[in-house]
């Protein structure tokens, strides 16, 4: 039986292009993971050629794997991101690539509102070839506490479910292993961002094309409830009149298993205990 989806596809494409005018003044979140997810690259000692960049809203990502020396894919939930890049409109859970397309597969910040992310990654592992580089960055638990206890403030006794789901760090690493990658590595970082007032806060979420996509969204706020959930912001800022909003970053990494890369010893493998290796350090 099919799950029914978790988020709107057509809207969330919708979404991306809508965005694309006004990003620049609204990037600060893609640039972060970018460069991180670029940071880990550099400090990979082997080549990639080929490489699929999942999440190309403007064209900052693709011109610094090009000048690496890479031939690079783009690939993007909205129809004009992809246009504007010569890549292929995508869902994730439904890569159209053949297995064993790419070297080097870089996911940056769209895998938070993919309906099926275990599938995602399955994809994603698939599309690589043996002993491939997923690279991976998408906000994750955590992210927008102010705004979540702001709005269900403002609604009352029967809030709605603005934000989406998140994948806690945990989660992540124990999905990378589901999904057939070796080596799985999963952490975060948490930035923090000031706003004056929640419009702004909204405009940036608006801008970066992170608007609520659910299937199951409710109806936009009345006007009592922003102005409660506004005053509710406000009185959580600090003694400059801003308030601290937090984004949680996930990065995730996995390789396509191959035959030269390192094993995890066997289980009871080992030819000394525990206690005697400890003893030697003494």
């Amino acid at each position: 039986m099919t799950q029914p989806d978790i988020f709107d596809r057509a809207l969330r494409a919708k979404r991306r292009d809508r965005m694309m005018g006004r990003f620049a003044g609204h990037d600060f979140l893609y640039r972060t993971m970018l460069d991180e997810l670029l940071d880990r690259l550099a400090d990979v000692k082997r080549d990639f050629s080929e490489v699929l960049l999942i999440g190309c809203p403007d064209d900052s990502g693709r011109t610094a794997l090009e000048a690496m020396g890479k031939r690079v894919v783009c690939a993007d939930p909205g129809f004009a991101a992809a246009r504007r890049q010569g890549g292929v409109q995508v869902d994730e859970d439904a890569l159209p690539f053949a297995d064993d397309s790419f070297d080097l597969v870089v996911a940056c910040g769209t895998l938070d509102s993919v309906n099926d992310l275990p599938g995602a990654l399955i994809l994603i592992r698939r599309v690589l070839r043996p002993d491939g580089l997923m690279l991976a960055a998408f906000t994750g638990a955590g992210t927008l506490p102010r705004l979540r206890a702001a709005l269900m403030a403002g609604e009352g006794d029967r809030p709605g479910q603005h934000i989406h789901p998140q994948v806690d760090v945990r989660a992540a690493g124990d999905l990378l292993s589901r999904a057939g990658f070796a080596m799985p590595v999963a952490d975060s970082e948490t930035i923090s961002v000031r706003y004056g007032d929640i419009v702004r806060l909204m405009q940036d979420l608006r801008g970066m094309g992170a608007g609520n996509v659910l299937t199951s969204r409710p109806p936009a706020l009345r006007r009592e409830a922003l102005i409660g959930a506004a005053g509710q912001f406000a009185a959580a800022a600090d003694p400059d009149g801003r308030t601290a909003e937090q984004m949680a970053i996930l990065y995730l990494s996995g390789w396509k298993p191959h035959p030269s890369q390192a094993k995890p010893a066997r289980r009871g493998s080992a030819t000394v205990s525990l206690a005697e290796a400890l003893k030697r350090k003494e």
